[in-house]
């Protein structure tokens, strides 16, 4: 275990490597060096609490995230949600007058194929087109989710559909038009916002993973170098805790 001045002096230059810009800057002297070993403990006290005042009231905002950037960013994702979500409305409208006109089924049950066909391609449409930007690492989860908010989006749908025809009577070709357009309608408001939340998942600020706390990974375990002056060892970027 290292002595008592072995640390003192660790910690000295670890501190200067730390604050060199702003230690410089109000300091004294032909190069406007403050020399730490010089400092009394309360100046260091006094000079730390400076700093962290200049910290906080002079707070670093992460790139894109100012309110209009967020503005912007929900009116592109709305866009090629409605282009993926419009295109998908014509293909479940038109496989829903195709089942009818084809076949013998009930209003409610061509509505559900219909539902079924339009999933199907807006997955596709969604993954690759209005998503593709989002986070791809877990696949399974994703798809999983995706089937489950969507089962709940096709109940939506139809159970309006089911409660204009049979509730209402209303079963004529137009009016179960409008009661599966009205249907669409509301379940795709539910859609957006469990898609956006909890399918397609954002990658986070930069598209790369967060990056590990400090004294976490790698760096805490490494032994400590040498200074670049020969003198006092340095702590490791990353640790944490004093140099034993």
């Amino acid at each position: 275990m290292c002595h008592t001045s072995e640390l003192a002096t660790a910690d000295h230059a670890y501190y200067r490597e730390r604050h060199m810009p702003r230690v410089s800057a109000a300091g004294s002297g032909p190069s406007g060096l403050v020399s730490m070993g010089r400092l009394t403990h309360h100046e260091r006290r006094g000079l730390d609490d400076t700093m962290d005042r200049d910290d906080s009231a002079h707070p670093e905002r992460p790139p894109g995230r100012g309110p209009w950037v967020r503005v912007e960013r929900v009116v592109r994702e709305l866009a090629k949600f409605g282009a993926v979500g419009g295109a998908g409305l014509l293909v479940n409208l038109l496989v829903f007058n195709l089942v009818r006109g084809v076949t013998d089924l009930q209003v409610v049950r061509a509505s559900v194929i219909a539902t079924v066909v339009a999933i199907a391609f807006n997955y596709v449409g969604f993954r690759y087109f209005a998503y593709r930007d989002r986070d791809k690492s877990r696949r399974t989860k994703e798809l999983t989710l995706f089937l489950l908010f969507s089962v709940i989006g096709l109940v939506i749908e139809n159970g309006v559909l089911y409660a204009a025809t049979y509730w209402f009577g209303w079963d004529g070709p137009l009016e179960s038009n409008v009661f599966k357009f009205l249907g669409i309608g509301i379940a795709t408001l539910f859609r957006f916002w469990s898609y956006r939340t909890w399918v397609f998942r954002a990658l986070p600020q930069g598209g790369t993973p967060a990056a590990e706390p400090v004294g976490v990974g790698p760096a805490a375990h490494q032994e400590p170098g040498p200074a670049p002056d020969g003198g006092a060892p340095r702590r490791p970027p990353g640790a944490a805790g004093p140099l034993i």
